[in-house]
């Protein structure tokens, strides 16, 4: 058993359980805080803990306990429309229980890993490298920011890496993920209204998972892009998918963003610059529809 203690929080989520299952593999000793029951029940050898992450008090308990070497926060509310409607709960979640863990990486000496997102960006430059300014659109992505300066400000050892519209799938989490969606819908012979004037670089859970890994291994300290290597409209991942899977692709309509009516604005194109992870992590390039075969493999 490797000596190592990691905490990983948010461990019910999608990333969550890929990171215990992963850490749990390399035989690390593995802390999961999440709320409710462990939905990764079929994975052993880790503690598990039912916790809310914005319940200062018994997170602070916890991790004071444990004194682990490393706190990987996957926790997030990142549903961007309720975050909009909900600042208050958005920024317990995002930003006032980031603070929590701050207090007690510096007390007891943890290395923080922080899941951002891209949406710290206004989606006006892309390519994104890690050094250009933030400007939010939106309340969550805001949120994020809130968390990274806090982090960065403070005196601690960090290592925050910021993502993009991940999906991926494990047994009992709530897939409510772009592919997933797509897949399900045409397998249901919905037809599906998806927006031609947004532009990401979809991320696959597993290879998110591998980056923290990396970091870990690395004592990585700064800010990290980790995506797939190619700029896509939302419209282009959903064909991209039909495609993969063998779907009905005239099932899926091309719209534009304005039709949709959301809460929260979105930002046009935010893809990264992912060259720092490639060379510094050993972060492995790859394109949506390489790591989409991934995904299959792990669907059938």
């Amino acid at each position: 058993m490797n000596s190592i203690k990691i905490v990983i929080t948010g461990s019910n989520g999608l990333l969550g359980q890929k990171l215990v299952n992963l850490f749990v593999s390399k035989n690390y000793m593995v802390f999961a805080f999440s709320r409710g029951d462990n939905r990764n029940s079929k994975t052993n050898g880790y503690t598990y803990y039912n916790v809310n992450i914005t319940n200062s008090d018994k997170i602070s308990t916890l991790l004071d306990t444990i004194v682990p070497h490393f706190i990987i926060n996957a926790a997030a509310m990142t549903n961007v429309d309720i975050c909009e409607q909900k600042p208050k709960e958005c920024d317990a979640i995002n930003v006032n229980a980031v603070a929590t863990i701050i207090a007690s990486c510096k007390k007891n000496n943890s290395h923080l890993l922080h899941i951002s997102t891209d949406f710290i960006f206004d989606g006006k430059n892309p390519i994104y490298l890690e050094t250009d300014k933030a400007n939010p659109v939106n309340y969550y992505g805001l949120s994020k920011l809130k968390s990274e300066n806090l982090i960065t400000e403070s005196s601690i050892d960090y290592c925050i890496l910021r993502t993009i519209l991940v999906y991926g799938i494990v047994d009992n989490a709530n897939n409510g993920n772009i592919v997933s969606w797509v897949i399900n819908s045409l397998k249901n012979k919905k037809e599906i209204n998806v927006v031609t004037d947004q532009y990401r670089m979809p991320t696959l859970s597993d290879d998110l998972a591998e980056a923290c890994l990396l970091a870990v291994q690395k004592k990585a300290i700064g800010i990290f892009h980790i995506s797939s290597n190619e700029l896509l409209n939302i419209y282009e991942i959903a064909l991209q998918v039909a495609a993969t899977f063998n779907l009905n692709k005239t099932l899926i309509k091309p719209i534009k963003t304005t039709q949709l009516n959301q809460a929260a604005t979105r930002p046009p194109k935010t893809g990264f610059n992912i060259s720092k992870a490639v060379r510094d992590l050993n972060f492995k390039s790859a394109s949506f529809k390489e790591r989409l075969q991934a995904y299959k493999k792990q669907v059938e």
